[in-house]
């Protein structure tokens, strides 16, 4: 069994500069514990990238449409791995949310999960065997109740045990 946190949209230093290191405690604490540490984009800088690269066990990261030249050098626009059998695929955007389960398949058709950021709005649907998690952010929650990540499980090709974590 894989373990993975999923986090996006921590907007670092304007959103992030309030925590020690850029993030809350609690999502340092599941990067600390997670197999897999998986980002959405908009990080906005390559220092919050070195510090989350450093206690990660595995990254696998995209940019955002916030991310300058520098983080676009580094990482993809998005990222693809199989990670305890699961197709995983990381983009930032996917549109609005309105078709967005029918866009996503068509973007991403040898994906069994596309974790998402951008709206900074956690998001948790299956279509078509399609599962699409959205974290939210950890640093700034716009129009929800507070800011959040998502923590899961992979194995044997199932996606199992997702977790909605608010701060």
């Amino acid at each position: 069994m894989t373990s993975l946190v999923l986090i996006s949209d921590t907007h670092f230093p304007a959103r992030g500069a309030a925590y020690s290191g850029g993030l809350p405690g609690p999502v340092w604490d599941a990067v600390d514990a997670a197999d897999v540490v998986v980002h959405a984009g908009d990080w906005c800088t390559a220092d919050l990238l070195d510090r989350v690269e450093a206690r990660s066990a595995r990254l696998l990261a995209c940019w955002g449409n916030n991310d300058g030249d520098d983080l676009r050098a580094r990482l993809p626009e998005t990222a693809r791995a199989t990670i305890g059998g699961v197709r995983v695929a990381v983009t930032h955007e996917t549109g609005p949310k309105q078709g967005r389960e029918a866009r996503a398949r068509r973007a991403h058709p040898d994906t069994d999960l596309l974790i998402f950021g951008h709206s900074h709005i956690p998001w948790d649907t299956t279509d078509d065997g399609l599962r699409l998690l959205n974290p939210g952010s950890p640093t700034d929650r716009r129009r929800m109740p507070t800011c959040t990540f998502m923590t899961l499980t992979l194995h044997d090709g199932r996606i199992g045990d997702v977790e909605l974590h608010h701060l």
